[in-house]
């Protein structure tokens, strides 16, 4: 009896690839095998080398999934409002993703949509009027700014504004106001005040990072091709 026929969908390498997104996101990158996938997907292993060739493919593969997820920043608009689009979208992508932290970068082999997602970024900035070397600079600065508040954020040890405030409490108390007098100013006096979210960070680094490319764009540029 065939998949269809038991109302099961038919493998695809659409479908195995989102089927090893959902096993990193469930249990890890490290859970992610040939055999994991298989099970997943309820079929022998070697059904799925019709689709991927190895495990570095499905690595490049998720990859590209994960960027095919990221707004692009849309051509002719404000580049600065385009880039905080994509920045904020990147960040939730890499929330719901985290385990792609340590690959987005590493890959050798870029997909369709890791490439489109490069190309939109870099045009945005030339558009700009981003000379080409500024424009390498400014990409690099955006996304270490993205990538290494995700690090932090996903390394915290709690995931909401509430289990914050039960955390930064339970540290408090270990914490002498003699010695430390500065680290329990910030947290009676910021983290554990009312609306709290340290995700508002974010927001308040990514203006000061787009405001100081702004200054950098050469007074007069107009749009660059």
């Amino acid at each position: 009896m065939s998949a269809i026929s038991k109302g099961r969908l038919p493998l695809s390498r659409e479908r195995v690839l989102r089927s090893a997104v959902a096993i990193a996101d469930s249990d890890g990158i490290g859970a992610l095998t040939m055999r994991s996938l298989a099970r997943e997907l309820e079929v022998k292993p070697m059904s799925l080398y019709h689709y991927v060739a190895n495990k570095s493919e499905i690595l490049d593969g998720v990859v590209d999934v994960v960027f095919s997820e990221i707004e692009l920043p849309a051509a002719g608009g404000d580049w600065h409002a385009e880039l905080r689009r994509r920045a904020l979208s990147a960040r939730r992508v890499l929330r719901l993703h985290s385990w792609s932290l340590g690959l987005l970068e590493s890959r050798t082999v870029p997909g369709p949509a890791t490439l489109r997602h490069h190309d939109a970024v870099l045009g945005t900035l030339r558009a700009a009027g981003f000379p080409v070397a500024m424009t390498a600079h400014a990409y690099a600065l955006l996304d270490s700014y993205i990538y290494g508040f995700a690090v932090q954020e996903a390394a915290l040890p709690f995931d909401s504004p509430d289990t914050a405030a039960a955390v930064a409490r339970g540290m408090l108390a270990h914490v002498s106001a003699d010695a430390y007098p500065h680290l329990v100013e910030l947290t009676s006096q910021h983290i554990l005040k009312p609306g709290y979210d340290f995700g508002d960070e974010f927001d308040f680094g990514l203006e000061i990072v787009l405001d100081a490319l702004a200054r950098m764009v050469p007074k007069g540029a107009g749009p660059s091709v």
